[in-house]
């Protein structure tokens, strides 16, 4: 059976429709998974739908405005743990308080950068991740203990490098979700893709080669980079 992969998904809330077309474009080529509105009373069905991991949520918004949609999605039961990041004008600073009392996560402020934005959502993301990370991290026959800062095959112990360390742990904790090599030179080094897909290909080999006959746990997912094997 072919495995579904899957990224993490950012549900993209802008009436204007340039400023929406350049969120998606930069947002998907940075291996994020995008849904589109344009207004306010789309949100709520849209967000059922996908369930999206984050909101880009802009204030000003025809209709239902930004902090209306962001007051319904925090009553919301089944969606108020999505995180959300308000978009504003320069001259909406009471709109961003209010947008924080009622539960956004964050803010970015028009014209924004497109370096700025994908730099908050990747760290709310983490943040929300963080919160729920469990310290023990299993993939039989694989076990990580990350506050021992351990990895073990069938109980024996895999000597592994920090950086080898931090690669296994993010692959696993996205299990069964693409990871690109941009994506991974970003979150497990810290910078950004600049040619260095070698890099990437060279520790995954060094790691597979010590997980020996477990060493199909990581895919390769040809023209996109790894995935940790999903939940059978």
């Amino acid at each position: 059976m072919t495995k579904k992969s899957t990224m993490s998904k950012i549900l993209i809330v802008e009436d204007d429709p340039d400023i929406r077309e350049l969120l998606r474009f930069n947002l998907e080529k940075a291996g994020y998974t995008l849904f589109l509105a344009e207004d306010g009373e789309k949100v709520l069905a849209l967000a059922r739908k996908h369930s999206p991991d984050i909101i880009l949520l802009d204030l000003m918004l025809p209709g239902v405005d930004g902090l209306e949609v962001c007051r319904t999605l925090k009553k919301d039961p089944e969606l108020q743990r999505i995180p959300i990041i308000m978009v504003t004008a320069k001259g909406e600073e009471m709109d961003r308080v209010v947008g924080l009392e009622l539960g956004a996560d964050d803010y970015v402020v028009k014209p924004f950068s497109l370096r700025e934005v994908v730099l908050r959502i990747r760290k709310v993301l983490d943040r929300r991740e963080k919160q729920t990370a469990p310290a023990i991290l299993k993939a039989d026959p694989l076990v990580l203990d990350l506050d021992a800062h351990t990895a073990r095959l069938d109980d024996q112990l895999l000597e592994l490098t920090a950086t080898e360390f931090r690669l296994l742990t993010y692959l696993l904790r996205h299990r069964g979700r693409v990871q690109t090599r941009e994506m991974l030179l970003d979150r497990v080094w810290g910078y950004s893709f600049e040619g260095y897909a070698r890099t990437i290909d060279t520790h995954i080999r060094r790691v597979r080669k010590k997980m020996g006959e477990a060493q199909n746990l990581i895919e390769t997912v040809r023209g996109i980079g790894y995935r940790f094997q999903a939940q059978e």
